[in-house]
């Protein structure tokens, strides 16, 4: 087994030394005033990433539990939903919408596409409306990054709610809360907020607030209330991991050092990079080659690579830990993940690693180009 690990998976994602320090510090209470200090500190600095001067909810919890939490504070059984997926993520948000009895309408785009903004709202007109909408801003299972603020804008002036998985693109993509109107924004805290995994957020408008009011499904450790009401006094209503909050204090503050418009323009640059060295290899993109698709590059295997194969070599013979295709795609491609704490040096590893992995598979790839190709492509200068 090689010794060095290089990680470029959508989630996790690296964690800076820094942050994994701040981490390992000595456990403080979390009901005393140095990490009521925390708390503060991290639900700013949230705001300040989410763009948001909504509240800020904070939970120890995978990013599916925020997701769930949504479905449980928003509606009651039989509750009209539209649920938008373009993967296996989006379908996450309709499997949630069927356990709590929702009056569920999917509008299933294919594995690969992006939704299309006026698509969505004539489905919505066409169903005389919903509570809410559903959607996934960046599908890791297919590398796709829907057109946000175009949905957004569309749907302006109807009565549902704006509900959005942004658990992989927040810090990596733009995501403006406040500016698009989008009424619940979630994330987690393993992806593009380099930590480890373990906590999730969400913010809230004051309308989704005035409708989870009223909303009948029962909830208990995810009731926004509850959540909201201890915050207020500077805690959280359960025994929250201390660990990870102090390690995301940091984190928040290296991202915000940098600049949300730099590293929105980092990711896009590294999301090039990776495009370049798999076209270079003359392999086949399924992710789109545009600069939206800044979050994972999901690459295409020829029909005679197992894709599953090719994940196992290149952790084996190199160290490199990517991952595969999950549901209908498993087998057929494998993902590159490049948000959060990459750099182009892990983009060109990866892709070293994936050439010898695809040689030793028997495809026919062309050879040492694809991290020149990466390179060449990262110190292009992006122009907005």
């Amino acid at each position: 087994m090689p010794e060095k690990r290089y990680l470029v998976t959508p989630g996790p994602t690296p964690v800076p030394p820094e942050v994994l320090a701040a981490t390992a510090q000595p456990i403080i209470h979390h009901r005393g005033p140095d990490f009521r200090a925390a708390l503060a500190r991290v639900i700013e600095r949230l705001k300040e990433v989410f763009l948001t001067e909504q509240e800020m909810l904070t939970f120890t919890s995978a990013g599916t539990g925020v997701m769930e939490s949504a479905m449980q504070n928003l509606c009651s059984p039989g509750d009209r939903v539209l649920v938008v997926s373009h993967g296996y993520f989006g379908e996450r948000f309709a499997a949630l919408a069927d356990t709590y009895g929702c009056d569920l309408v999917h509008l299933r785009y294919g594995w690969g596409e992006s939704p299309n903004a006026d698509e969505v709202g004539e489905k919505l007109e066409e169903i005389g409306g919903a509570k809410a909408l559903f959607l996934t801003h960046s599908d890791t299972s297919t590398g796709v990054v829907s057109d946000l603020r175009s949905i957004a804008e569309r749907l302006n002036g109807t009565e549902a709610m704006i509900v959005v998985d942004a658990i992989s693109s927040l810090a990596a993509v733009p995501v403006e809360t406040d500016a698009w109107g989008l009424d619940v924004v979630i994330t987690s805290s393993h992806k593009a907020l380099m930590c480890p995994p373990g906590l999730a957020f969400a913010s809230v408008s004051e309308r989704a607030f005035e409708t989870a009011r009223a909303a009948t499904t029962p909830r208990f450790y995810f009731d926004w209330e509850r959540t909201r009401a201890a915050q207020e006094k500077g805690e959280n209503p359960f025994s929250p991991a201390i660990s990870l909050y102090l390690g995301l204090d940091v984190a928040l503050g290296m991202i915000l050092d940098e600049g949300l418009a730099a590293a929105y323009e980092r990711h896009v640059r590294l999301g090039r990079a990776c495009r370049a060295g798999v076209k270079a290899m003359g392999l086949e993109l399924f992710s789109p080659d545009e600069d939206r698709a800044a979050v994972v590059t999901a690459i295409r295997m020829p029909s005679d690579v197992d894709g599953q194969a090719v994940v196992l070599s290149m952790r084996e013979r190199s160290g490199v830990t990517i991952i595969g295709g999950q549901g209908e795609v498993r087998g057929k491609i494998v993902r590159i993940g490049h948000i959060g704490y990459v750099d182009v040096f892990d983009v060109t590893i990866a892709l070293a690693a994936l050439e010898l992995a695809m040689v030793e598979a028997g495809a026919d790839v062309e050879r040492a180009v694809a991290a020149s190709a990466a390179v060449e492509a990262f110190a292009e200068p992006v122009t907005v």
